[in-house]
């Protein structure tokens, strides 16, 4: 179902595309098992529609554009952006396993961005038990990744074998009706994205095409906040929504307009296609930028912990 998740979760910030802007102003168990994956409509019960997260998930930024925009702004790197693997143990939940797979893989592409695959091995070992602790480790390819890190080799290789180990994963889970750990590995991707972004911020506050970013991620977290409700009878879903929220006040203030733009004609590959022309405009205060820096960071070391 999520057929990008893991180059999103390998390069991490969810940044979009194409904006410019002006700074206007069934049952459940302790363990995380459902019976059923199914979604309240008030006239009973019924199944998720499969193309609900992989449309969410498209709507995330292409990697390479993120890549080459913070690069561009030669933050340096620094570990203390980074969860820290010592807490796995305590994490004793599927819940919170699964919550910081997707914590750890955000980490794990901040780390191969910076080319820092002397720590990659940590965070990969961390990302297997983790995945073994919700059954899905036979799908995580830890012997060629551990391979690949230890000996400096192809960065890309490493994204991509990532990439298939996650699909796999998130592939099992859909099939064995325990998508609630599936969308718990997005949010934990989501939520350290966000907590990234505004550590860069605060780094290089003049940055408006970051801020900007920043800004449009109130249309991914309202996305993020329905699926998760599908699950709101578990309680540690309900605490998260109950997080995320507070920081949806925040965005519920930065309003997102759209200019429609006349649809251009481009060759692709010696084929014609469309391309929309559409422009987005993000109205947002700086005081609001700040309560989502702040925000953000609250939710997110309260979460991981």
């Amino acid at each position: 179902m999520i057929h990008k998740l893991l180059s999103v979760i390998i390069l991490m910030i969810l940044m979009m595309q194409g904006f410019t802007s002006c700074n206007s102003c069934s049952r459940t168990n302790q363990d995380g098992f459902v019976g059923l994956d199914s979604i309240s409509v008030g006239l009973g019960e019924l199944p998720v529609s499969p193309g609900v997260m992989e449309e969410m998930v498209d709507n995330l930024a292409s990697p390479i554009e993120m890549a080459s925009l913070v690069k561009s702004l030669n933050i340096p790197f620094s570990q203390k952006y980074l969860a820290t693997t010592k807490n796995v143990s305590n994490y004793n939940t599927n819940y919170a396993k699964a919550f910081n797979l997707g914590i750890f893989g955000c980490d794990l592409g901040y780390l191969n961005m910076y080319g820092k695959t002397s720590m990659v091995l940590d965070y990969i070992t961390a990302m297997k038990n983790l995945a073994d602790g919700i059954n899905v480790g036979q799908f995580f390819d830890f012997t060629t990744l551990k391979r690949l890190a230890t000996n400096n080799q192809d960065v890309d290789s490493l994204v991509y074998i990532s990439q298939q180990s996650f699909n796999r994963m998130d592939k099992y889970l859909q099939k064995n009706s325990r998508g609630n750990l599936s969308i718990l590995m997005v949010a934990g991707v989501w939520v350290e994205g966000l907590y990234l972004s505004t550590q860069f911020l605060k780094e290089r506050p003049d940055e408006k095409r970051l801020a900007e970013d920043i800004c449009e991620q109130k249309l991914m977290l309202d996305q993020l906040i329905l699926i998760l409700k599908n699950y709101g009878r578990e309680q540690y879903i309900a605490d998260m929504i109950a997080e995320l929220t507070t920081i949806k006040n925040i965005y519920d203030g930065i309003r997102i307009t759209i200019e429609v733009g006349e649809p251009r004609a481009v060759e692709v590959d010696g084929m014609l296609t469309f391309v929309q022309t559409d422009v987005s405009t993000v109205h947002y205060t700086e005081e609001q930028i700040q309560a989502i820096i702040t925000q953000s960071e609250v939710v997110r070391n309260k979460l991981i912990h």
